[in-house]
């Protein structure tokens, strides 16, 4: 009745675990602490932080349940508004044990052994946006992540944007770079959040797509200071609507100097989101959308790369999962919503679960749906070429 778990109250809980998520790591947290007098045993700032962390990942999880159920309400936070939807992945390196300790101190038969992978941390984020395309001022947005696969990554941006009403907005843009996993998703998010066709668009990244201009300029065997000047134009182009007069540019170049197989990646990725009506930035741009993704890229870095990624770092799955939750709140003031919502939640059950509920999640959430989402070949078959039109 209290919020008194495990020896330990509510206050100090949310100071520890805070602490914990805002600065850059354990040891810091623990001087700061200190400093106001809280003395706290290093080991047990570990356990409250893990503990409220794997608190958010279990009521993240009930959550999700829920809302394949058919359980959660639609909301009405962004009915009327304009949305921007930006999805990107960032690396942290986890560990995953091997072989398990036996015995303690002296006692110790068996060493515990532990591999460190590389994992991609699937990073959402979702904001207010303006009649200009910017973010409205003091505005917070929305953010959460998973280590998960790619199919729960997108569960999870569907679930928050029906939660949170998407459905009744003005237009919802979705902004990423060309990650496969990504655009070959986007249509079931769209079928499953129930945007009309009128109400949605996606994007490419324009600096993602200027990043490939400028790849493939490098093959070209010229002085500098005219690859400069061609880049230049080229990204005035893209500005200006022309995508299709930029990859046709690129291609006459490249077999002018014979370079065209060494630039065929960078072209092939230009032409693939052009013929998909990914890169039309004019008309973006006219209609007052966002044509970058730099808010997950700021996220990626402030949440993942400045807490849970550097040097030394090793962590297990479920308590950087926890973390990314833990400082995304802090972060995006929305710490004591995140608090209320999982007390609340434990009040009636304090079980801990952290795996997903379903192996084959894909296949159930589309039957729940009833919605086929096209193969990649086919759905950029049926979408409008712009060298047709």
């Amino acid at each position: 009745m209290l919020g008194i778990h495990q020896g330990k109250t509510a206050a100090l809980v949310d100071l520890a675990a805070r602490q914990s998520a805002m600065l850059p790591s354990f040891e810091h947290a623990h001087r700061e602490l200190q400093s106001r007098g809280v003395n706290l045993p290093l080991k047990e700032l570990y356990r409250i932080a893990g503990q409220l962390g794997a608190q958010a990942l279990t009521r993240r999880k009930r959550d999700l349940l829920d809302y394949r159920a058919g359980l959660v309400l639609a909301g009405e936070e962004l009915k009327g508004k304009r949305v921007a939807c930006c999805i990107d992945a960032g690396k942290s390196r986890l560990r995953r044990v091997t072989r398990r300790q036996k015995g303690k101190g002296k006692n110790k038969k068996q060493k515990r052994r532990y591999k460190a992978d590389w994992r991609d941390a699937k990073l959402l984020c979702i904001y207010e946006i303006d009649h200009k395309g910017e973010r409205v001022r003091g505005s917070r947005p929305w953010i959460d992540g998973t280590f998960a696969g790619p199919d729960e990554a997108m569960e999870l941006l569907a679930y928050h944007l029906h939660r949170l009403g998407a459905a009744c907005a003005e237009v919802v843009v979705f902004l990423a770079d060309g990650a496969p996993w990504i655009w070959e998703r986007l249509e079931w998010v769209v079928g499953r959040v129930g945007l009309g066709e009128e109400q949605w668009q996606w994007v490419l990244d324009f600096w993602h797509a200027a990043q490939h201009v400028s790849a493939a300029l490098a093959h070209l065997p010229i002085e500098a200071k005219e690859r400069r000047r061609l880049y230049r134009k080229l990204r005035k182009w893209m500005l200006g609507g022309k995508a299709w007069e930029v990859t046709r540019e690129l291609r006459r170049l490249g077999q002018e100097h014979g370079v065209e197989v060494a630039m065929e990646a960078d072209l092939a990725y230009l032409e693939k989101h052009e013929d998909s009506c990914r890169m039309d930035y004019a008309r973006y741009r006219q209609r007052g959308l966002p044509i970058g993704s730099g808010a997950v890229e700021s996220a990626i870095r402030r949440v993942i790369n400045l807490r849970v990624k550097g040097p030394g770092l090793l962590w297990y799955e479920h308590n950087a999962e926890g973390m990314i939750l833990l400082r995304a709140a802090a972060l995006t003031g929305r710490w004591q919503e995140l608090v209320d919502n999982v007390r609340q939640r434990f009040s009636t059950d304090r079980r801990i679960d952290l795996k997903w509920a379903s192996p084959d999640l894909r296949a159930q959430l589309q039957a729940d749906a009833e919605i086929q989402p096209p193969s990649p070949q086919v759905k950029e078959s049926q979408q409008p070429s712009r060298r047709v039109a």
